[in-house]
């Protein structure tokens, strides 16, 4: 009898102009967002140029990590072989930026309630690739 075969992963493209600095953050243990050197705005979707004050002058900012649970729900039906169910896809806002949502999952079933305390960890995917993912502080 062979042995099963461990299914491969996918993992984000780290490269992209607009999401590259993510990644490197990630990588790094630290959790940023997109925002104007300029005015300050703060972006969920990465962006060049500035909505606020029409600068062009965008870079990374560094949050706690802290967000609070804004929704969640319960995948019960297999999408990918290398993601078993179930597991629970988490939406979270963060404390410093609330304008600001990121998605992570935590293996298993949950109950969880909307509003309870989160704080990011960063679950290595491949070599030198790392996503921002939730736990529940």
């Amino acid at each position: 009898m062979s042995d099963p075969v461990t299914p491969i992963r996918p993992v984000p493209i780290t490269t992209d102009h607009d999401t590259a600095g993510f990644f490197e953050a990630c990588a790094r243990g630290k959790l940023v967002v997109r925002s104007c050197t300029n005015c300050g705005a703060v972006y969920a979707l990465p962006r060049d140029y500035c909505r606020e004050c029409r600068s062009w002058s965008m870079g990374w900012k560094e949050v706690s990590g802290e967000g609070t649970l804004y929704s969640y729900t319960v995948a019960e039906h297999q999408i990918h072989p290398a993601f078993p169910v179930p597991y629970t896809v988490v939406l979270v806002e963060l404390v410093d930026e609330p304008s600001v949502r990121m998605v992570g999952s935590i293996p298993g079933d949950h109950e969880l309630e909307i509003g309870t305390p989160m704080q990011v960890w960063f679950e290595e995917v491949a070599d030198g690739i790392s996503l921002a993912q939730w736990k529940v502080r």
